[in-house]
């Protein structure tokens, strides 16, 4: 999902929640609305930006705060996927953006995409093929991108889409993977769109969803693969530590990249719910509601105090703005690290939004993921 269309979702009905929770009875009723939208992640449906005019090599923009976010975006029209670099001109109501070649956007409504490719890693200029990764609700599509020529192929990168998201999250980060010389399977997972769905019909945030991770990882090791990567965005942070501490072959990952990683997810709900304007109490009702009604245990998914059993050294990627995912749960895991035995590199990036660190410097991110792997991997 894009910053703006997440921003706007979470937003628009803060309203009304809030006053509902004047009583007793709304703050209940708040709640419990609360924890079902948790538990029952749709897509954003709505163009909440704008395309004003279109110029050579220049897209103007109505000004919003997705808008006027740095570095390199998609842009959603009726008119397809179209990609801006960064801002050349702000004024008070529009923004001019850089208008990189391709498909040009639309006049009317928008959405500003994080992920400015489409439709699968043949964008990115990568070899793949679609397979089916079987797991215990049955297949689930995954792609498997092929390693650089010469390279042995012996390392698998598993890369792990957050909430709401979909397989096209990684194809900004591909490339860096690639050029580590890995072979990467970009999976789907339960209640995901593409994967089977829970039998229950709820995401299970992560308690349920890992087994789909370890599947994946039986699948690839079955296949060759001797050392595995853990990539993972938000949510697929959340799914990859639960499969450090709890899968069998946990001890076969060598290295672990996070990109605004969920490392606590009572701190992220509280934040979200600051998002939707809920009073921080109410944030603690709704977590209770939630794991009586998933059996989950939130305590568990608190990564500093409650570390995974296997801890490789690890990249965490995060930018200073997020309003998603607080970056205090990235600068906390990094303070904290040494004391876990958890070898972790931190790189943080200023004023971009949740997994937004890519679009902001593309090169630099690109460099800092392969760099990590090159010096962990060997």
């Amino acid at each position: 999902m894009s910053p703006s269309a997440r921003l706007v979702a979470g937003y628009a009905t803060a309203g009304v929640l809030a006053g509902a929770a004047g009583s007793a009875g709304g703050a209940v009723m708040v709640c419990w609305h609360y924890s079902t939208v948790l538990l029952h992640p749709v897509p954003a449906g709505n163009l909440p930006e704008r395309v004003l005019a279109v110029g050579d090599g220049t897209v103007e923009l109505a000004a919003t705060r997705a808008a006027v976010q740095p570095g390199v975006w998609g842009v959603r029209t009726a008119a397809g996927l179209s990609v801006v670099g960064p801002v050349l001109e702000r004024r008070r109501r529009r923004v001019v953006r850089e208008l990189r070649p391709g498909p040009v956007p639309a006049l009317g409504p928008a959405v500003l995409d994080a992920g400015p490719f489409d439709p699968d890693p043949a964008a990115r200029g990568l070899r793949f093929r679609t397979v089916g990764i079987p797991t215990e609700l049955g297949p689930a599509p995954a792609w498997l991108v092929d390693p650089p020529a010469g390279a042995d192929g012996s390392t698998w990168a598993l890369c792990v889409h957050g909430r709401g998201g979909a397989r096209r999250e990684a194809l900004r980060m591909l490339p860096a993977l690639h050029a580590a010389g890995l072979t990467s399977v970009v999976l789907s997972y339960r209640g995901d769109g593409d994967a089977p769905d829970p039998p229950d019909g709820r995401s299970h945030l992560g308690d349920h969803e890992w087994r789909d991770v370890a599947a994946a990882a039986a699948w690839a090791i079955d296949r060759g693969a001797r050392r595995l990567v853990l990539v993972g965005w938000s949510m697929g942070a959340a799914l990859g530590g639960a499969f450090l501490d709890r899968a069998a072959t946990a001890d076969r990952v060598a290295a672990v990249v996070w990109d605004a990683p969920l490392l606590d997810w009572r701190r992220t709900l509280r934040r979200q719910a600051r998002n939707r304007a809920l009073p921080p109490s109410l944030a603690g009702v709704a977590a209770r509601f939630t794991e009586h009604r998933i059996g989950i245990d939130l305590d568990r998914f608190d990564l500093v105090r409650n570390p995974p059993a296997v801890r490789p050294p690890t990249l965490v990627l995060h930018s200073d703005a997020d309003s998603a995912v607080p970056v205090s749960l990235s600068r906390d895991l990094a303070v904290a690290a040494p004391a876990l035995d958890w070898p972790v590199t931190y790189r943080e990036t200023a004023g971009t939004e949740h997994t937004a660190s890519w679009n902001a410097d593309p090169d630099g991110y690109e460099a800092a993921v392969t760099g990590f792997l090159r010096g962990v991997l060997g």
